[in-house]
This record gives structure tokens, sequence and C-alpha cells, in this order.
């Protein structure tokens, strides 16, 4: 799979694409993907993602939408997928403003459109003007085809997004797991901390975590750890550690892996979250915040265990 970072740096012949900001890569997506992969790959053509960040409606509506996945992140999972080529295009206003039709002509010059895979939903172009219909429309001019793929829905509603930022806004990470296809993840580099858990003899690893993703509710998790293409049982604590900082308003991700003792600082570390255990709570003294961490070790590793 090749990711390229901005439609000009991609000629192409033939190919098959479709076109989406596909924030989490989730089995709805995955269907078109599904769909484009068999359908070009059958023809003998380059099965292409063309994909934006930041988030159209975070630069529309000048309000910050935190994402799912970050664009390398985003990539790799749809090279899972039997992407061929994936392009992160850099979304602005101007583009925004940009009709369909001029769009939909760029892309048939830059990547020899013959085959357009679209969303029960999708628009694009100014105004949103580029719905299927129209998109249809075009392509009889430009010489492609269009496919709209139907919403994937299950006993939950249709799976989308949004719903998935919602779950992961409250901890819910088991259920945004199910309709993600895959767990959800976060990672960084390990960097150092304040030291507290190693003096209470508990070490964690702190994750330089993006901005721009989003975090879990705060609490307590169960979680893989990996570390290179090492996997670790883990518990994760996202907060600000109220027992020792009462004041502090952003949160840390603290990972202590279990049955670990090397020295990690720098090395870049992966978690995919399981379960949520418990809210993030104070504790009036240390040894009663012990004695809870402890059972978290060990409640996180009977669900790990499973």
């Amino acid at each position: 799979m090749q990711h390229y970072r901005s439609l000009e740096e991609v000629n192409l012949q033939n190919s098959w694409l479709t076109v989406g900001v596909f924030d989490g890569v989730h089995r709805g997506h995955q269907q078109i993907i599904k769909e484009l992969t068999t359908g070009a790959h059958a023809n003998e053509a380059p099965a292409v993602v063309l994909t934006f960040d930041p988030h159209p409606a975070s630069v529309l509506s000048g309000r910050e939408i935190k994402c799912l996945t970050l664009p390398d992140e985003r990539a790799g999972l749809l090279g899972t997928l039997d992407v061929d080529i994936v392009i992160t295009e850099r979304f602005t206003r101007e583009l925004s403003a940009v009709s369909a039709h001029d769009f939909m002509r760029r892309l048939t010059r830059q990547l020899g459109l013959r085959h357009l895979l679209i969303g029960y939903d999708f628009a694009l172009g100014k105004g949103r003007e580029g719905n299927a219909a129209r998109l249809t429309e075009i392509g009889a001019e430009l010489g492609y085809s269009v496919t709209v793929v139907p919403a994937l829905s299950d006993e939950s509603g249709v799976i989308s997004s949004t719903e998935i930022r919602k779950l992961i806004e409250v901890g819910n990470v088991a259920e945004a797991a199910r309709l993600l296809g895959h767990p959800y993840s976060l990672h960084g580099p390990v960097t150092h901390g304040d030291g507290r858990g190693k003096t209470i003899h508990v070490p964690t690893a702190n994750i330089a975590y993006s901005q721009a993703k989003m975090i879990p509710a705060k609490g307590i998790y169960a979680c893989w750890a990996y570390l290179g293409d090492e996997r670790y049982q883990a518990a994760i604590n996202i907060g600000t550690n109220p027992t020792f900082t009462p004041d502090k308003q952003t949160p840390n991700v603290e990972v202590h892996l279990l049955d670990f003792h090397r020295d990690i600082y720098g090395e870049e570390l992966r978690l995919e979250f399981v379960a949520r255990l418990r809210d993030e709570l104070r504790f009036d003294s240390v040894d009663v915040l012990l004695e809870q961490i402890w059972k978290d070790v060990e409640a996180s590793r009977r669900i790990l265990q499973q």
C-alpha cells in the first residue's frame, strides 16, 4: 500500500476510487472498501481511497472534532483491507468551495478514474451538491461509472463515526470495538512523568498522545500494549491523578505493563483498549489507592486472559 499526502503526487490510469473521511475505518467503511477492492482487482485496476485531513466538518464549523484515527493510522488500516493507494488530501475552506464538476474533473485527470464507489449519504463539492445523482450525471460526461453502497446497520442502528465517538467519549470501548470491527487504539512515545508510580512500586509509562486524537473518558481500562511486535497485558489509567493533583485539568495516559520491568522511555507504545473497569477516583490515602490499583491489575489480567 502506498500513502500519498496530495492528489498532485499521484498520476494513475483506470483507477477504482472511493472518497470520504473514513474516520475509524469502521464496519460500514469496510463494506465499501470490500466492494472497491473486489471490483478493482477483478478488473486489474488499482483500488484507491481518497480521504481528508483535517476533518471537513471541523474546518467548516470551526469546532474541533477529535479524530478516531490519525492519517497514518487510517492509511494503515486501509492497507490491511487490500487497498493499493491511499491519498490524504488537506481539507481547506478553499477546497470546500470547488464545484462537484471541477473536483471530479480533477480526479479523472489525476487518477484516470473509471469507477467511483460512494456511501449512501455521501456528497462532495460546494454546498454538498455532488450527491449520488449529480456524480452519476458528471460521470456520464467524464467517463466513469458510480456504485452507491447502502448503509450497514445492526441492532444499535446505522454504524457511523459519530456514534462511535459518543461511545469513546463515555469510555464504552468494548461497544466501540464491536462497531469498529477492531479495537480502539492509541499510540505515542513513552515520556517521563512525575515518577510517582515508581515510588509506590507501580511503575507506569506515560504516553505522549496526539492532541488531535479522541481519548476515552477518564477511568481505568484493561488494554493490550504493543512494543514493536511484542504484546503485553496492561492496566491503563486515563486521568489527572486526583489523589495527588486534584487541580490538574489535562488527562494523562499512564500504562502499567503487567509483569514487565524494562526501561522503555522514548520507545513507541501502542494501546488497544479492551474493557473499562471503573471511573477514576480520589482516595483518602496512598495505602487505599494502592489496594485498589492491585485490584485493577488483577481485574485486567482476568479480562485479558479470557
